[in-house]
């Protein structure tokens, strides 16, 4: 088999365990559902399941991975005379526009499993101390920050603030049975509020130069 299949392989095996898992999630709930059950429904061992997803968590939330890097990502990507603040309010807004999953969107039922499941809170809260931690290395080598200083690490807190208080309010939204255009239309409008709550404090920091 090429590098090329066995990579085809492999994604189709993750996303087979990952829909198995949602769908017996969604049905049962989090908690009351095991990674035997998971790994007869997605006809493969658990070992292979743990291979994939070492936390019980990670196969609801699966995109744990890419949510860890993502306001890092998103700072890294804005534009010349763009600071922090404005690259991520930008980036946010997108996001809002193409109802990203990093963002808060998603079904009603899987909004309401993961408000009502204290495991997946607390690994919610996990994520979005890991990503903070991201933007604040992010932030600190962009602007040539000494070993240990509080300025980096104080405006990723407030940035990383912002996103998740957007998403929980996207998830509740979700959770209510809003669809995702009227969700992107309300966020649309609080994401301008809650930045803007930020621009005396953050809007000339990090911003970038021409190369």
């Amino acid at each position: 088999m090429t590098a090329g299949l066995r990579e085809l392989k492999r994604r189709q095996t993750r996303q087979a365990i990952s829909d198995a898992a949602t769908r017996l999630f969604l049905e049962y709930g989090f908690e009351a559902v095991t990674i035997a059950e998971i790994a007869i429904a997605a006809q493969v061992a658990k070992m292979t399941i743990t291979n994939y997803f070492p936390r019980k968590e990670d196969l609801a939330l699966d995109f744990h991975e890419t949510f860890r890097g993502s306001l890092a990502a998103a700072f890294g990507s804005r534009r010349e005379g763009e600071s922090a603040l404005a690259g991520l309010h930008r980036e946010y807004l997108a996001a809002v526009a193409r109802h990203d999953a990093l963002a808060g969107f998603c079904g009603p039922d899987f909004a309401r499993m993961v408000l009502g499941s204290p495991t997946l809170g607390a690994r919610l809260r996990e994520l979005h101390e890991q990503r903070e931690e991201a933007l604040a290395a992010a932030l600190a080598a962009e602007t040539a920050a000494p070993a240990g200083a509080l300025t980096p690490r104080a405006a990723a807190a407030l940035l990383a603030a912002a996103h998740r208080t957007l998403f929980h309010h996207a998830l509740d939204l979700a959770a209510e049975g809003r669809t995702n255009r009227q969700i992107a239309a309300t966020l649309s409008a609080a994401t301008d509020e809650v930045f803007g709550l930020l621009g005396p404090s953050l809007a000339d920091y990090a911003v970038r130069t021409a190369a």
